[in-house]
């Protein structure tokens, strides 16, 4: 069957029903969300006039949820305009529209007996062939078809989203015994290709595979920190970024998923466990959850959990953590470890596990206790859950936004080493890891020819990971780096074109990186032809220049030091636009400042959907000046044929900066003419590197030529000014901004103006360059710029919005 998904119909509106349908509505889908009818008419609707027959009676429950999901942070749209692509109904008066739809999603509460009241109605009403998904996240998926039609068992499969649905990125397949091979086939495809996940085949076992082993895993850290009198901050802290893990920790992630969630799951996972799980005690509620829960503190959708947000007397929000000896709240607290300080200078999280494993203090005992235990848990439950490992890393790095899954995490330990403090704490794993070592086996992957392989337990054999032809994987190409330095590294990734990756923390534009662009683009237009510039960091593309030293030239009043720099960078910057070769920029997560500024001057842009792009130089009390006000001054002159008056396209683009605003996607980011029509958004991250090859790719065989340097950007001059200025001197007469603001912002007008010209006119790029370095050298040898810039490297944060 040639399936195409142009209407889905989600059935049931709560927090996952109605963020699954807002990311259908991403993608440009037409959704269907409905949800019961309310039981009787609330005093207000009566006051109104409302009867039960009337809509606003009867979609009284969706449309409620549908507006809680709008208003939550963060946001479930990639724009807000794509609410109206979401229709909303009740299965009363809307559940036969359901035949004009190519795939029915099941989110109800989870009980069985209502799924199958439901998925019988469904199965009368449906067309022959249509998807008919669960979202059920402990309910056996087979339990849920029986009686049903045969075309119904057919088309019927789980399909397990996370939440947040937009931003985590795994989707469990779950196939029942009849589920049709072509089905299995299709979602795997459709939500990797179109949805952007990581779609995990897994096998209908109690909590499928992220749930059983990630629970797991929650709970023996709260077990094991509660034995070891481990504070909320202090878990928290060591199950964050350092290892490798989401900065939310353990604790403040119950709380963002809500206890109940957690405690809901642990008890399906208890009681389906009987017989079938070895380590089935280990799912009942450690003492301090439950009283959570019987308090009713279930974290942020209760006000309090873990922790507890609140005012203090001057209106500042506080955080306070639970202190469990006095199950009362109390501020948060610095943490430090000696083991977490010596991992500081380690910027590879893989190189640190080593370290943290074999810390001699609390934390390398939490380490030791919480990782031999999952390890084991993990090695058990083949093949009950799933006969691959990959699959099992996959699920849990995709499903709790782990950097490494857990045989990967150990590899990094080392296979014999991790070993070793599994057996000194009785934690043995399965046989099949004596049998591997025995087998001469030291590793649960390797990387031969570019090429993943994964240990494979059944036939005891190394196995290629499927699906890998679709990708290209920096991590499995160290044998094609063809130049490198400290701060980059130059692939070939095949097909006559060259990747480079930055390699500084954060993905900083210093001195390295600077080098980096300027040799990868000289290769590439001597024994290339085209240059993609992306990396698989989970942190950012780029967050920006590196400003140490650029604090450190500024503090000395080494001007002409920082001028050289400017120029240095405003140079590769045109010379990335102005190559003989395609530049292809890939951008994700942060693309910020001067990262910003590198994917405006590409050929082409391909952008994962979760790109945070933005000129953010004023929160630090600079102007862009690596072109991006010029390429801002240069896209505005383009648009002025649209029709809106000129100076408030430019408007839009000088508050843009001036608030140093960061879009929220890259949606967005082509809202803010930071992403064109010509630039590309791509939905899975894994991708991006290989859609960016293949646009290097396209732009080279569709006969790629060395543009010009613009010389008809037109500029409003003394107008344009006049105008800016006037409402800066507004902003800052009432007190919105403050002097240093101004004179940032006069600055930022001038250039973007054109300068002090007497009328508009055409200019060159270059010309609009030389106003960027000026104003930016005169804004650095401001005290006020140096005290931003000491603070931001003092463990501040880039502005955001």
């Amino acid at each position: 069957m040639n399936r195409s998904i142009r209407k889905v119909a989600v059935l049931g509106s709560g927090i996952m029903g109605s963020r699954i349908a807002c990311h259908f509505a991403n993608i440009g889908v037409e959704v269907l969300l409905l949800d019961i009818v309310p039981r009787e008419v609330s005093e207000a609707e009566a006051a109104k006039g409302i009867t039960a027959s009337h809509p606003a009676f009867r979609n009284r429950i969706v449309s409620d949820s549908f507006q809680q999901t709008l208003k939550a942070m963060p946001a479930s749209l990639y724009s807000p305009s794509f609410a109206s692509r979401i229709k909303l109904g009740n299965f009363e008066d809307n559940l036969p529209e359901i035949k004009n739809y190519d795939w029915v999603i099941e989110v109800v509460v989870e009980r069985l007996d209502i799924k199958k009241s439901l998925y019988e109605k469904v199965d009368a009403l449906r067309k022959p062939g249509t998807l008919v998904t669960s979202n059920t996240s402990g309910i056996h998926i087979h339990l849920m078809a029986e009686g049903r039609s045969e075309d119904f068992r057919k088309n019927f499969c789980g399909t397990h989203f996370f939440n947040p649905p937009r931003y985590l990125r795994l989707l469990e397949i779950i196939p029942t015994a009849e589920t049709e091979q072509s089905v299995i086939d299709f979602l795997m495809h459709y939500g990797d290709l179109f949805l952007g996940k990581t779609t995990v085949l897994c096998k209908d076992t109690p909590g499928f595979i992220a749930n059983r082993l990630g629970i797991y895993a929650l709970i023996q850290t709260i077990r094991v920190a509660s034995e070891m009198n481990l504070s909320v901050d202090e878990v928290d802290k060591l199950t964050g970024p350092v290892a490798g893990r989401p900065k939310s920790g353990t604790y403040r992630l119950s709380d963002v998923v809500g206890l109940d969630t957690t405690v809901h799951v642990a008890n399906n996972l208890y009681a389906s466990g009987e017989g079938n799980d070895e380590s089935r005690d280990a799912f009942v509620l450690p003492e301090v959850i439950q009283k959570l829960y019987d308090n009713k503190w279930l974290g942020d959708k209760t006000g309090q959990g873990f922790y507890k947000k609140i005012k203090d007397e001057k209106g500042k929000s506080v955080i306070l953590a639970l202190d469990f000896d006095s199950f009362e709240y109390k501020p948060s607290e610095k943490v430090k470890f000696a083991t977490l300080e010596s991992t500081k200078a380690i910027g590879d999280v893989s190189k640190r596990f080593a370290v943290l494993i074999a810390g001699q203090d609390k934390a390398g005992e939490f380490y030791r206790r919480t990782f031999a235990d999952i390890f084991r848990y993990a090695t058990l439950r083949i093949p009950e859950i799933s006969d691959e490992i990959f699959r099992i890393d996959q699920a849990i790095s995709a499903g709790f936004g782990w950097q490494l899954g857990l045989f990967e995490t150990w590899d990094a330990i080392g296979l014999k080493d991790m070993l070793s403090v599994m057996e000194a704490l009785d934690l043995k794993p399965a046989s099949w890891v004596y049998e591997m070592i025995e087998n001469g086996h030291s590793s649960f992957y390797k990387v031969e020819n570019g090429k993943r392989f994964y240990y494979d337990v059944l036939s005891k054999s190394y196995k290629k990971i499927p699906g890998q032809e679709s990708f290209v994987i920096l991590g499995n190409l160290s044998e094609n780096v063809v130049w490198k330095n400290a701060g980059a590294n130059l692939y070939d990734i095949g097909d006559g074109i060259l990747n480079l990756e930055f390699r500084s923390k954060m993905n900083t534009m210093g001195s390295e990186v600077i080098e980096g662009i300027q040799k990868g683009i000289s290769l590439a237009e001597k024994d290339f032809r085209g240059l993609v510039i992306g990396n698989e960091s989970s942190e950012a593309f780029s967050a920006g220049a590196n400003l140490a030293m650029l604090f450190m030239f500024a503090i000395e009043q080494e001007f002409d030091e920082i001028n050289m720099v400017i120029g240095q960078f405003q140079q590769t910057m045109m010379r990335a636009r102005y190559s003989s070769i395609p530049v292809i920029t890939a951008p994700h997560t942060l693309a910020l400042g001067g990262g910003c500024e590198l994917n405006l001057h590409a050929d082409k842009v391909v952008a994962h959907a979760e790109t945070y792009m933005g000129l953010v130089e004023f929160g630090v009390g600079i102007i862009p000046a690596g072109g991006g006000t010029k390429e801002m001054a240069l896209r505005c002159s383009d648009m002025y044929q649209s029709g809106d008056p000129e100076l408030n396209i430019l408007q839009a683009a000088f508050m843009n900066i001036a608030q140093a605003k960061v879009s929220t996607s890259a949606r967005e980011a082509r809202e803010m003419n930071y992403l064109q029509d010509k630039d590309q958004i791509v939905l899975n991250r894994s991708r991006l590197i290989a859609e960016a090859k293949q646009a290097g790719i396209d732009l080279s065989e569709n006969g790629y030529t060395q543009p010009k340097q613009r010389n008809d950007i037109k500029v409003q001059g003394k107008t344009g000014i006049a105008l800016f200025m006037a409402g800066i001197a507004q902003m800052r007469l009432a007190g919105y901004i403050t002097d240093h603001d101004a004179k940032i912002a006069n600055k930022l007008a001038y250039v973007i103006n054109g300068g002090d010209l007497s009328y508009p006119q055409n200019v060159t790029e270059q010309y609009l360059l030389d106003l960027e370095r000026e104003a930016f050298l005169s804004l650095c040898g401001e005290k006020k710029t140096l005290e931003r810039m000491q603070g931001l490297l003092n463990g501040g944060k880039p502005p955001r919005n």
